[in-house]
């Protein structure tokens, strides 16, 4: 009987648009599984039908929808302020029984400005400068879902505009169109991805052989300090003792640097390193970044549904096998 796993995960730093964890008692098949699910398959929205009634502005229509489709929408559930996992609340307009669309499948949104309207009510030092059109301008039919402007309270404090930009007008030019939104997974087009990071690394196992250390002098010490352009070592000016750096998980790239060095501070080639650094096969640090559309924490619970969801789809059909 293979041996049975039972995978750990530990929080690092949580945030609404970023999460920091490490998954452990696992191997890469399972890590990078996890990893490809995130960016390809977890379900939310996007922009994916544009009708325009009018555009006046300097691009056109086809350049506009495109820059309305990479646009993160986002879903609230009506008990929660954070950006959820819409898989419950919509179903992919390929499965939904509706004619065209409907409130199951999708989400309209209209946006409607004209310079001519909005200049008269600008300040005073910002009339007849051109007006950008941002992702605040798009009004939604669904209380639910919105497109997300910000990630953080820093990010919209440092804009400079309102949103996320989509074209800037001038007098007499008007941009008046409607938008449809849909679930879908980012397989079928990455405007459906929901993460802008979703990548691991592997955690640096570091072994000082004290014995070997003991032969080297303080200069040697520092010397295989000094050669980790990571700064993964720390020497203690006081015992002189070697010690790992507290950040080592974070910095460590495994470069050959130490090794050489320590190769030719060795009295025989056979000899023990004094340092050994190598990547642990069971024990990885995952970094996600949102788009925007989602919480990074809802991004990796989503991942896991549908990991669950194609094991026990297989499972089903292993089973159905067997009974023929």
């Amino acid at each position: 009987m293979p041996h049975q796993r039972f995978p750990k995960v530990e929080v690092l730093s949580l945030a609404p648009h970023e999460m920091k964890f490490i998954l452990s008692d696992t191997d890469v098949s399972m890590a990078n599984t996890i990893r490809r699910i995130m960016i390809a398959e977890v379900p939310t929205l996007a922009i994916d039908l544009v009708e325009f009634h009018e555009n006046s502005t300097v691009l056109n229509d086809e350049y506009i929808a495109h820059r309305l489709g990479l646009i993160p929408i986002k879903y609230q559930a009506p008990d929660s302020l954070r950006g959820g996992d819409c898989n419950g609340a919509f179903l992919s307009h390929r499965e939904c029984v509706c004619f065209e669309r409907c409130p199951r499948c999708s989400v309209d949104f209209e946006l409607d400005v004209s310079f001519n309207d909005v200049n008269p009510t600008r300040p005073e030092q910002e009339m007849g400068l051109p007006l950008t059109i941002t992702s605040k301008d798009l009004v939604s039919t669904s209380d639910l879902v919105m497109p997300a402007h910000f990630l953080s309270e820093e990010e919209q404090q440092e804009a400079q505009d309102e949103g996320i930009s989509l074209v800037k007008i001038g007098p007499g030019q008007h941009l008046k169109l409607k938008a449809v939104a849909r679930m879908g997974i980012s397989k079928e087009h990455a405007k459906w991805c929901p993460v802008a990071v979703a990548t691991y690394r592997f955690w640096p196992v570091i072994t000082l052989n004290e014995e070997q250390l003991a032969t080297l002098t303080l200069e040697q010490k520092q010397e295989l300090v000094d050669v980790c352009p990571d700064r993964i070592l720390e020497l203690d000016e006081v015992s002189g003792r070697l010690m790992e750096a507290e950040n080592a998980y974070e910095i460590a790239t495994y470069t050959e640097d130490l090794k050489n060095t320590q190769t030719a501070m060795k009295k025989r080639p056979e000899d023990d390193d004094f340092v050994s650094i190598e990547q642990s096969t069971d024990r990885f640090i995952f970094t996600v970044e949102t788009t925007g559309a989602m919480d990074a924490e809802e991004i990796v619970m989503s991942a896991l549904r549908v990991l669950k969801d194609r094991l026990n789809y297989l499972a089903q059909e292993v089973e159905n096998l067997k009974d023929m």
